[in-house]
C-alpha cells in the first residue's frame, strides 16, 4: 500500500486533444510546473512509452537532479510517469473529456512510499505533494485558458 496517494484535479475549457499536446510535452514543463529550473527530455516532442526526462528541482529547500520515465502512455488521455526523487512515486496525467468534449477533466494523481527518511514526514509530505499539484493544475489552466 503506498503511504502517499493524492489526485487534485481541475477543469480546463479546452479539448483534451489540446490539453494533451501542451501538459505532454516537456518542452512546456517550464510553464506550469513549479519547482523545476530545468527540464531536459532525451528527445523532443510529446512524451511517450520509453522516453525519459531529467529535471532540476527545488524540493522542502533542497536543489537536485530527478529523472522519470514514461512507463503508459494513451493519446489524449494518459501518461504515467515513474519518478525517482525526492522519493519513488509514480505519477499519472490523466485527462478525460467534460463538457460533451469542449473542456478536459485534468487529474495528476501522484502515488508512492517516502520511506524512512521523508516518512516521519507522512502527512507532511502528502499534504505538500497534494498543494504542489494543485499549485501545477492552476497553472496549467491558466495558461492554456488565456
Amino acid at each position: 500500500m503506498s503511504l502517499v496517494d493524492v489526485r487534485p484535479s481541475v477543469r480546463i475549457a479546452r479539448r483534451p486533444a489540446e490539453v494533451a499536446a501542451y501538459m505532454f510535452d516537456p518542452a512546456h514543463d517550464l510553464a506550469w510546473t513549479g519547482g523545476i529550473t530545468s527540464s531536459r527530455p532525451d528527445q523532443p516532442g510529446p512524451l511517450r512509452e520509453g522516453h525519459t526526462v531529467v529535471r532540476t528541482a527545488r524540493f522542502l529547500g533542497r536543489e537536485f537532479d530527478y529523472g522519470y520515465v514514461v512507463t503508459a502512455h494513451e493519446p489524449d488521455r494518459l501518461v504515467e510517469l515513474k519518478v525517482d526523487k525526492p522519493f519513488p512515486m509514480l505519477v499519472r496525467y490523466e485527462l478525460a473529456p467534460a463538457d460533451g468534449g469542449t473542456a478536459t477533466d485534468v487529474g495528476i494523481r501522484a502515488t508512492g512510499d517516502p520511506g524512512r527518511f521523508f516518512g516521519l514526514f507522512r502527512p507532511l509530505m502528502a499534504a505538500q505533494v497534494r498543494r504542489s499539484i494543485g499549485a501545477d493544475l492552476a497553472r496549467l489552466k491558466a495558461v492554456l485558458e488565456a
